[in-house]
C-alpha cells in the first residue's frame, strides 16, 4: 500500500500505520486524513489484519496535530466538513472490530492527541508530551478531544486541560488516565508490538463484542448497559471461539480459534 503522508507495514497478523511528516512534526493535512480514512477502512476489512499500531515517524513527535497553515485557510462551512471528516475517521476507529494501539513516540497534541484517545489502548514513551491546545490558537478541539477527554479523564480535569492548553508529560497523562503505560523511548516499538501480538491471539469475533460493549454501553445508564452485555454475552455462546476457548481451558490446552 503506498501513500504521500503514511506507511503501512504489515508483520505477522499486525498492521502498523506511520503518519510520516517527521520535517513537520506529523501534522496532519487533509490528504493524511483521507489516507488515513483508507487504511483504516482496509485493515477493518482485511482477514489478514489482527491488531493495528498508530504512530508518527521520527523521534520527536506522535502528531503534533493539525497542519495549521491549512487550517488558517479554512471558512466556518469548511472547518465543520474537516471536524466531521477527522471524527468519522476516529469513531471508526474505535468502533472497528479490530483492536487499535497508539504507541506514542513524542508530542500528541491537538489532532494527535484525539487521534491517540480513539484508539483501544496507548502507550507513551517516556519522552512523549499531550495536550489539547487550541484554545491557544483561538478554537477548540474538533476531532472529538471534548468529548473522549473527559470521558477517559474526567469533567475537571479534562476542562483544565482544554481550556489551559497547557501540556503534560507522559507520567502524568499515566496518573490521571490518559495512556495505559510508560515504557522508556526506546522500548516503546517492542512493547506496543507485544500488546498487539497478544490481542492479535484472541478470537477477533470476541474481541469486537468485547469493544462494542465498552464503547456502546458507556453511552448508556447502568441498567441499559447491562442489559446489553447480557445481549452480547448471550450472542458469543452462538459462536464456534466460545465453545473452542472453554473446550480449549477444560483440556488444558492453547485454544486454536476460527474467528467464527
Amino acid at each position: 500500500m503506498q501513500y504521500q503522508t503514511l506507511l503501512v507495514e504489515m508483520s505477522e497478523g499486525v498492521a502498523t500505520i506511520t503518519v510520516n511528516r517527521p520535517q513537520a512534526m506529523n501534522s496532519m493535512t487533509m490528504d493524511t486524513l483521507k489516507e488515513l480514512s483508507d487504511v483504516v477502512d482496509f485493515v477493518a476489512a482485511s482477514p489478514d489484519v489482527r491488531a493495528v499500531i498508530i504512530t508518527g515517524a521520527g523521534r520527536k513527535a506522535f502528531i503534533a496535530g493539525g497542519d495549521i497553515s491549512m487550517l488558517r485557510q479554512l471558512d466556518p462551512c469548511s472547518a465543520r466538513e474537516l471536524a466531521l471528516l477527522a471524527q468519522g475517521i476516529l469513531n471508526r476507529i474505535e468502533q472497528s472490530p479490530k483492536p487499535f494501539i497508539a504507541a506514542i513516540n513524542g508530542y500528541a497534541l491537538g489532532g494527535g492527541c484525539e487521534l491517540a484517545m480513539s484508539c483501544d489502548i496507548r502507550i507513551a514513551a517516556d519522552s512523549s508530551m499531550f495536550g489539547q491546545p487550541e484554545v491557544n490558537i483561538g478554537t477548540l478541539p474538533g476531532f472529538g478531544g471534548s468529548q473522549r477527554l473527559p470521558r477517559l479523564v474526567g469533567k475537571g480535569v479534562a476542562l483544565e486541560m482544554i481550556l489551559t492548553g497547557d501540556m503534560i508529560d507522559a507520567r502524568e497523562a499515566w496518573r490521571i488516565g490518559l495512556v495505559n503505560k510508560v515504557v522508556p523511548a526506546e522500548e516503546l516499538m517492542n512493547a506496543a508490538r507485544f500488546m498487539a501480538q497478544k490481542l492479535a491471539g484472541k478470537s477477533m469475533v470476541t474481541v469486537k463484542l468485547c469493544k462494542e460493549a465498552v464503547h456502546n454501553g458507556m453511552e448508556m445508564d447502568l441498567a441499559h448497559a447491562c442489559h446489553y452485555e447480557a445481549d452480547l454475552f448471550a450472542l458469543s455462546f452462538a459462536t464456534e471461539d466460545q465453545k473452542e476457548g472453554m473446550s480449549a481451558f477444560l483440556e488444558k490446552r492453547k485454544p486454536v480459534f476460527s474467528d467464527r
